[in-house]
């Protein structure tokens, strides 16, 4: 689950993060208000919006007056942004954040993430903030520091030294780096995070660290566990298809193509993706329904992926563990009928109750291309669509 910048902000002021301080819009009314709240003498206007990019898509607009900041926050509101993480359809702006300017002496990178290869958390430092990570990883990767934190002990002193050295910071600023980073690290392991980034962390010309920009991911599984984080839920930022997957407890990712997929176990739908891809076709999503699905899951599943105009064809791919494949076809008959399906459908079954389950595909008078195996399946629906 992700959140906007200026909620992020507010999470970090209560574990003494230190961020500038700012106002938030949520309507064309709220923009001289929260313009006032701010004191100058430079104001920051941001569009609030889930994807990073803002400023190259004019999402971020400094200026030295309550009046351009009034008149750059209306042009703002309501504009369709576009950056380098939206896409070509961009997104609506529906969240104005300004906040005070600061003056920048210094600009660092700094971000708090699980690392899934040592199931540990690490901080990934550069001193070469405010610039595009991925552009500094690819072309000066020695510019880049990770630091593995011991869950046993927490962050250390000479964790702190190591990020203090690839910072390239005073000594003077050692006591707001050790604060920073230990409560950067508290919040990320109480709120159950994923990811914490500031990209630019910045060291002012009073000689203060401050977070310009505050990006934050929580982990979904654990979501049950905060319902102070899941209010802030932004609805309209997220994918109509996943928010409808999610109430059904559907493993669901919208993707760019035109061949919906419906696999169970999240690595045989991986696979099933690849080899689309590698017979030349494009997946429209990826959709696990879970090893133990009743028949209105799957009925579900299976009108998500067909409410996607972009789809054009769709493969099942089930192999039955606890997963039975009787259940599977009733689901697919079900949604089936009351959607009329129109578009190619190949399925492929094994497994428990695999029998069973193509009587009923072969009864229910739906037009449907059984397959062997996976890899006759997405030869199948490839050519089809």
């Amino acid at each position: 689950m992700n959140i906007h910048e200026h909620q992020a902000k507010d999470l970090f002021r209560s574990y003494n993060i230190p961020v500038s301080s700012g106002s938030v819009a949520y309507s064309t009314d709220e923009i001289e208000r929260a313009v006032n709240e701010v004191v100058g003498p430079v104001w920051v206007v941001k569009a609030q919006i889930h994807a990073g990019g803002r400023g190259k898509g004019g999402g971020v607009k400094v200026v030295s007056s309550r009046e351009d900041a009034l008149k750059e926050a209306d042009k703002m509101y309501g504009m369709n942004l576009v950056t380098p993480q939206t896409g070509a359809s961009g997104k609506e702006v529906k969240r104005i954040y300004i906040e005070n300017g600061s003056d920048i002496e210094k600009e660092l990178y700094l971000s708090c993430l699980l690392d899934r290869s040592t199931s540990k958390v690490a901080f990934i430092v550069s001193k070469m903030g405010g610039m595009d990570i991925e552009a500094v990883a690819a072309d000066t990767p020695e510019n880049i520091t990770t630091v593995q934190i011991e869950p046993s002990t927490g962050v250390t002193n000479s964790d702190i030294e190591i990020i203090q050295k690839a910072f390239e910071i005073d000594d003077d600023l050692n006591n707001q780096l050790t604060d920073l980073i230990k409560n950067m690290y508290l919040f990320f392991i109480e709120k159950d995070a994923s990811l914490v980034e500031v990209n630019p962390l910045i060291v002012t010309n009073t000689n203060k660290l401050l977070c310009l920009d505050a990006k934050v991911n929580f982990d979904d599984n654990a979501i049950y566990r905060h319902p102070e984080i899941e209010e802030l839920r932004d609805e309209n930022e997220e994918d109509e298809y996943e928010r409808e997957a999610a109430k059904y407890d559907l493993a669901y990712i919208k993707l760019d193509g035109n061949i919906g997929c419906m696999v169970n176990g999240a690595g045989l739908a991986m696979a099933s993706l690849d080899i689309i891809k590698m017979y030349g076709g494009e997946p429209a999503n990826f959709l696990d329904v879970g090893g133990g699905a009743s028949k209105e899951k799957v009925s579900s599943a299976f009108k998500i992926i067909l409410s996607d105009q972009g789809v054009k064809g769709i493969l099942v791919n089930i192999f039955g563990g606890i997963m039975r494949c009787d259940v599977i076809a009733e689901g697919i008959v079900s949604a089936a009928k009351e959607l009329k399906i129109s578009v190619p459908l190949v399925v492929r079954l094994e497994g428990t109750n695999v029998d069973q389950g193509k009587q009923i595909l072969e009864n229910s008078g739906i037009e449907i291309i059984s397959a062997n195996d996976l890899d006759d399946a997405a030869k199948k629906i490839v050519k089809l669509v």
